[in-house]
């Protein structure tokens, strides 16, 4: 076997965060994980960082970087403190109280989340659980598949330790990556202590490093706030493209760089409802599916707050008034490559307003729905109306759609290839994430790795792995999911 990669005693972790002032981080070293053993490990990822992923599987090195027993070369390891607004409240000091950050490795900060006690932890003990880490590094990995921005899982530790949440369950520790999992909390913990030094320390940092191309513009920090504000728009236009709900949206969990991060009650939609609620302990439907965009909004202001010292408020407020437009535009655009249309024409959004009720109607599944809506040609309906049950629920909508498909350039044959490439056929959904979890509990970790694959070619036929595909069954309609983990 010819390997490309390195080996993880190759990669020098290098400083990242912790060349700012130590008010923003404390040194903490991970707490060793008993006995640990792969439970999953992600090729893609790996070679973002230059690892050679067989090497690692087959290297007691990489697992014992991965469970936190072992610190690589070169590294200082470190956990960092941020604050924010949860479900509205603002919440004084969280910061990471599970998560050590090892160092860069080739511009990717290397991070073990359920490594263990920090200063940051409060009352919790330190670590994740299996069930938990499964769902983040499955669904971070399905993200990427799907063309989403998003935090990267490499690996999975997993150990018998007992870590108690609602019940017994089993300790593990995930590798993910990110050019930086800096968030607008990071901001906010200066701003309301009174440290407009550190703010824009931070500001300082994170532009240099990240936005460097601001760096010589008239008010860099202003050119700031419009690109997270304009980031953070088209991720939610490609969260609701895609029928993605986070499930807890406080400032925290907000990356600074547009990516979707810190995955806990998410979910997939199965059938479309608009007010789709994914966490159980969302009562009130703060963070429901059709308000992510509203409170992605407000918490960019938010960061704007925290931003302050930084800022005029006339021009701050314009840059936040871009987020509607930029969201909008962008939501359409991603909307019409589903429909398969290349040209805009005025009533685009009316169609596809009336396409969402009518799927709400009949309970359609919405994944389901915009992948055999490339069956429809500009003569013949395809296999696009079975799933309204009744064709009278989609009849009217489908007559318009194929005349708006009369009006394109173009064959059914070539737009046909454009919509599959954009609508996916699979998407994790909480039935195949439980069926893998349910294996691993069992110390069964092929369902995993086979699950992880169908989701990186989300958009392939996959005729092989049909049955991933298909909508849940009636016990997989039923599964809640919370904070917990």
């Amino acid at each position: 076997m010819i390997h490309t990669g390195a080996r993880i005693g190759d990669l020098r972790f290098a400083r990242g965060f912790s060349t700012l002032p130590p008010e923003f981080w404390e040194r903490r070293e991970p707490t060793p994980l008993p006995d640990p053993y792969l439970v999953a490990l992600s090729d893609s990822a790996a070679e973002l960082v230059g690892l050679d992923p067989q090497r690692a599987r087959d290297d007691a090195d990489f697992l014992s970087i991965a469970a936190g027993n072992t610190l690589p070369a070169d590294c200082e390891p470190i956990s960092t403190i941020y604050a924010g607004h949860q479900f509205g409240s603002y919440v004084a000091q969280l910061g990471d109280g599970r998560a050590i950050s090892l160092g860069e490795v080739n511009g990717a900060e290397w991070q073990l989340k359920g490594s263990g006690l920090t200063a940051f932890s409060r009352f919790a003990d330190g670590r994740a659980v299996l069930r938990s880490v499964i769902r983040e590094f499955l669904c971070s990995e399905a993200m990427a598949g799907l063309g989403i921005p998003t935090t990267r899982a490499l690996a999975i530790a997993g150990s018998d330790e007992t870590v108690y949440r609602e019940r017994a369950e089993t300790a593990a520790v995930l590798t993910r990556l990110a050019p930086t999992h800096i968030r607008f909390g990071s901001f906010e913990v200066f701003h309301y202590r009174n440290r407009p030094d550190l703010v824009k320390a931070l500001a300082d940092y994170t532009i240099g490093r990240y936005y460097s191309w601001l760096a010589d513009a008239e008010n860099p920090y202003l050119e700031f706030l419009r690109e997270v504000v304009a980031r953070t728009a088209q991720l939610m236009a490609k969260w609701q493209a895609a029928g993605f709900s986070h499930g807890v949206m406080n400032t925290d969990n907000m990356s600074i760089l547009g990516l979707t991060i810190d995955y806990g009650p998410f979910g997939f939609m199965d059938a479309y409802e608009a007010g789709f609620i994914c966490n159980h302990s969302d009562e009130w439907g703060r963070y429901a599916f059709d308000r992510q965009p509203t409170i992605a909004l407000w918490n960019c202001y938010a960061l704007a707050e925290a931003l302050g010292d930084l800022l005029e408020l006339q021009p701050a407020r314009e840059a936040l008034e871009t987020f509607e437009p930029i969201f909008q535009k962008t939501y359409l655009a991603e909307l019409r490559s589903k429909l398969g249309v290349r040209s805009a024409e005025d009533d685009d959004a009316m169609l596809l307003g009336d396409l969402h009720q009518a799927m709400e109607r009949a309970g359609a599944d919405y994944t389901l729905t915009w992948r055999t809506l490339s069956t429809v040609t500009q003569e013949n309906e395809g296999t696009f109306a079975s799933q309204f049950g009744d064709r009278a629920l989609i009849a009217p909508w489908l007559e318009r759609y194929r005349a708006r498909l009369r009006r394109e350039t173009g064959t059914d044959e070539e737009r046909k290839l454009r919509m599959d490439a954009v609508n996916p056929k699979y998407i994790l959904r909480n039935y195949l994430a439980q069926t893998a979890i349910d294996a691993a509990e069992r110390k069964d970790f092929s369902e995993v790795q086979r699950l992880l694959g169908v989701l990186q070619r989300p958009f392939d036929d996959q005729p092989e792995n049909d049955s991933y595909a298909a909508p849940p069954p009636d016990w997989g309609r039923r599964l809640v999911v919370s904070c917990s983990s």
